[in-house]
């Protein structure tokens, strides 16, 4: 009996030729087409390598099921957070207005009376003006004269702003009492609206075309391959931060001011403005990127109807600015909050800085100091500006706007003078705009059965990421800092090297970058051996859930 002994590689070579032999079957099957097939020629330059590994985040991010994993893919790139250009309602530097309407996109449109939309409640408007006046005059002149109100003072602002923003918060609270009361039985909405005090409102996008900085640039020519990009535009991080006095919430959106084809009507186009904003008097801050409208994911009532905001940030300004970049401050102020609390109610319909808007949002704003009041009406059409869609993206933001007009005239002896029934006349007509229901796909990017984090059936990954988002967005500082640049090391080892014999150990000496870790770059969790999971024992860090973007 003869033995036949095989090679050990004889059983891999039959399946490899076995694999080959069905791979030439197939090709032999689709060799020739009706059409001719190329397959795609595709740019392999840096530049356009890299910008189709950004579309492929961008597209990662919008696969993505939950509002929660969305922001948190979001603050993947960064460890420590994104340097951020600060805009917050509270602060409007001299001339700002040309950055303010570029960094949000908005076309502004100032008016004396509302839009036309409004124009069908008017005659309504007028009859319950006529019911609630004379509470409004008493409620304004208690406010004045019948109580004394203590409140803690803040560091950082005079007493006289102080003084001015609680005045105006008691007023707007008053007001918001006697005009729901009014209309809960007229206008059903408004029953059903919760009503939300010093809310969060805070909201983060890239707006791209900014001329780099000084550091940018000097990071850019220790490159060849950059040298001839060295002023090359680059994406600027821009966080909201703002806290209204008072803000009304629905469940249903409230009706577009015009029709969404209108976005991209070419009379609305805004001038860019490139310059560093710096020049203006915005500064940047490391911190996370942050949405957020007030409440957290999940709540049934999540679309705007009304924010008030305060304008006690007038006083602090110089007088020398005049009464013209007063009002533009105003108007600043009203676009950059409305479209900051759109772009968060945006972001918990799954759209974010990557993934357009696909139906217009509107809300309502109302800047006060008790007496003097602006009405702005805004409809979101665009969140979309970071570098790749800046010249491409041809839709634009809308705000109409008016002066400030005065509520009342004096207060003489307790009681209103020269009430103007106009202005509250178009106040009542915010309460009355109706929200109304959407015919088309409200959340068309965040899943079917998986729209916040609570609704993920395992556990341990639902409580993973709601205390990483809940970290997130409370902004702590990290358990190890960002190594610290001492002024010494700046002038002796990087603008002149001259300390050169010393042994590198800094980071910037060994060509780390700090900011540049990414947000899943750390150790996870240690878990001691005795509560390692059996068999499993040898597992000795946690699980983590970071997106895969």
């Amino acid at each position: 009996m003869n033995i036949i002994r095989l090679h050990r590689t004889i059983p891999k070579l039959k399946h490899v030729l076995n694999r080959r032999s069905s791979q030439a079957a197939v090709l032999e099957q689709n060799e020739y087409t009706e059409n001719p097939e190329y397959p795609p020629i595709m740019d392999m330059s840096l530049q356009s390598r890299k910008l189709r590994e950004r579309e492929t985040v961008y597209e990662k991010i919008k696969q993505l099921k939950t509002i929660e994993e969305k922001q948190i893919a979001l603050n993947m790139p960064r460890y420590y957070g994104f340097e951020c250009v600060m805009l917050t309602e509270d602060k409007v530097p001299y001339n700002a207005m040309p950055l303010v309407q570029c960094y949000t996109r908005t076309h502004f449109i100032p008016q004396d009376k509302l839009p036309d939309l409004y124009t069908e409640t008017t005659p309504a408007a007028e009859s319950v003006v006529a019911e609630i006046k004379s509470l409004v005059e008493d409620a304004i002149a208690i406010e004045h004269e019948g109580i004394k109100h203590n409140f803690a003072p803040i560091t950082g602002k005079s007493m006289e702003e102080q003084k001015e923003n609680a005045l105006a918060k008691h007023i707007v609270r008053q007001i918001n009492r006697i005009i729901s009361n009014n209309l809960s039985e007229k206008v059903p909405h408004i029953l059903s609206a919760q009503v939300d005090y010093d809310p969060r409102h805070e909201a983060f996008w890239f707006v791209g075309g900014v001329d780099p900085s000084r550091k940018v640039i000097r990071a850019r020519s220790q490159y060849k391959w950059l040298k001839s990009k060295l002023l090359e535009p680059k994406d600027r991080a821009v966080q909201y931060l703002g806290t209204p006095m008072l803000a009304l919430r629905s469940h249903l959106p409230l009706r577009p001011l015009m029709p969404y084809s209108e976005a991209t009507n070419p009379d609305f186009k805004v001038a860019k403005f490139t310059y560093v904003p710096q020049n203006v008097g915005y500064k940047p801050t490391t911190r996370h990127a942050t949405n957020i409208p007030g409440f957290w994911p999940g709540d049934y009532d999540e679309f705007g109807l009304l924010s008030y905001h305060g304008r006690s940030h007038i006083l602090a300004r110089k007088q020398s600015f005049g009464p013209e970049d007063d009002l533009e401050a105003l108007h600043c102020q009203a676009m950059k909050s409305s479209f900051g609390w759109l772009l968060a109610q945006a972001s918990y319909q799954g759209f974010t800085t990557y993934n357009d808007l696909t139906y217009p949002l509107t809300t309502q704003t109302v800047i006060t100091n008790g007496q003097l009041w602006s009405l702005y009406s805004y409809q979101l059409n665009t969140v979309v500006m970071h570098n790749e869609q800046i010249d491409k993206n041809p839709k634009h933001n809308v705000c109409f706007g008016t002066q400030p007009m005065k509520l009342f005239e004096t207060i003489e002896n307790g009681n209103v003078k020269g009430l103007n029934e106009e202005v509250l006349k178009m106040l009542v007509q915010f309460y009355m705009n109706v929200p109304e229901k959407r015919d088309h796909d409200m959340k068309p990017y965040l899943g079917k059965e998986e729209q916040v984090v609570a609704d993920i059936e395992d556990d341990k990954r639902r409580c993973w990421l709601e205390d990483v988002y809940k970290h997130l967005v409370s902004n702590r500082p990290k358990h190890l800092l960002v190594p610290e640049l001492y002024l010494w090391e700046k002038i002796y080892k990087i603008q002149f090297n001259t300390r050169f014999f010393e042994k590198k150990r800094r980071p910037f000496e060994l060509g780390i970058q700090p900011y540049s870790r990414k947000l899943n770059e750390h150790l996870p969790p240690y878990i001691p051996k005795i509560l390692r999971p059996y068999p499993k024992a040898k597992k000795k860090f946690e699980t983590t859930y970071y997106p895969d973007v």
